[in-house]
């Protein structure tokens, strides 16, 4: 099991390089055998997340807010999980970069046949993942189902108010975005 933080910048250090950060559980994990073997890995769990591997020398402050997520990916599919916690990855990017990261995690969660805990307020970007939905409000269920079932045909007020102001821009009362 992995985990994708929201906001990449404040998960990864920036005392570390790219390579250092991405390194850091394979050596706690004792994966990778000797430093070639992990240098081959960094370098592959770089390139699947889109990045150039010569940039496993840099800091992420010299990275965008999209590549410093894919740097933040690589760093939990370097360890070849089967389950990924997703916090808000895509919250604080703009929307064409949002779209690329959601492509990257569709296409990891294929390739790896991955299991998801995808935690979003963004609904289009949920319903863009997701095969299963659980909809929550002050930390209890509200509804939960198929995401079909849940964005096509809601049953509990509560989740169809969330629908109208995330698909119809219409404001709900009772209903607060964060």
């Amino acid at each position: 099991m992995q985990i994708v933080f929201q906001d990449p910048f404040g998960s990864l250090s920036p005392r570390l390089s790219i390579g250092q950060i991405v390194a850091e559980g394979l050596k706690i994990h004792g994966m990778g055998g000797n430093e070639d073997e992990r240098e081959a890995m960094i370098i592959a769990a770089l390139e699947e997340v889109g990045l150039d591997p010569e940039s496993r020398h840099r800091y992420p402050h010299e990275f965008s807010g999209g590549q410093r997520q894919r740097i933040a990916i690589a760093r939990a599919m370097v360890l070849k999980p089967r389950f990924v916690v997703l916090d808000e990855p895509s919250s604080a990017l703009d929307m064409s970069v949002q779209a690329q990261i959601v492509d990257l995690l569709r296409d990891l969660q294929q390739r790896h046949n991955l299991a998801y805990l995808f935690i979003s307020h963004d609904l289009k970007v949920v319903r863009a993942l997701a095969d299963e939905v659980i909809v929550m409000r002050n930390g209890q269920v509200v509804e939960q189902g198929s995401a079909e079932q849940i964005f096509d045909a809601p049953e509990a007020a509560y989740t169809q108010a969330l629908m109208k102001a995330a698909f119809e821009l219409e404001a709900v009362e009772g209903v607060v975005a964060t």
